[in-house]
């Protein structure tokens, strides 16, 4: 799944549009709950190092909220990392290069958003 690709999901899902809520990074979009605000989902274009990856450039990735009891064995999935710039017990970053399974990406949304409602 890309960067294009999980912002239809989640427009079309949650019936939500990213927000630019950062001026200074425009390619942030932000996505919260229409009644209590609270983000569920931010995808984000950051620095391959970041994440520890190799390589220069920037990759696309999504943090979201999950079950800090299953926190630690989706760490190990290929693609799912500790949520950069988050707390990470409560948060992971999710690349959207092809490395972690669509269905497990939404399966992540899906939680995150009732984790956050």
């Amino acid at each position: 799944m890309n960067r294009q690709e999980l912002t239809a999901y989640l427009t079309d899902t949650y019936s939500v549009e990213g927000e630019l809520l950062f001026a200074q990074y425009p390619s942030f979009l932000v996505f919260r709950h229409s009644g209590n605000k609270k983000w569920f989902a931010v995808i984000m274009d950051i620095p391959r190092k970041n994440l520890g990856l190799p390589g220069e450039g920037e990759i696309s990735v999504v943090n979201l909220k999950c079950d800090t009891r299953l926190i630690g064995s989706f760490r190990t999935e290929p693609g799912i990392f500790p949520g950069w710039h988050m707390n990470k017990d409560h948060w992971l970053s999710v690349v959207l290069d092809g490395a972690a399974e669509d269905e497990r990406i939404k399966f992540l949304v899906d939680m995150s958003y009732e984790l956050t409602k």
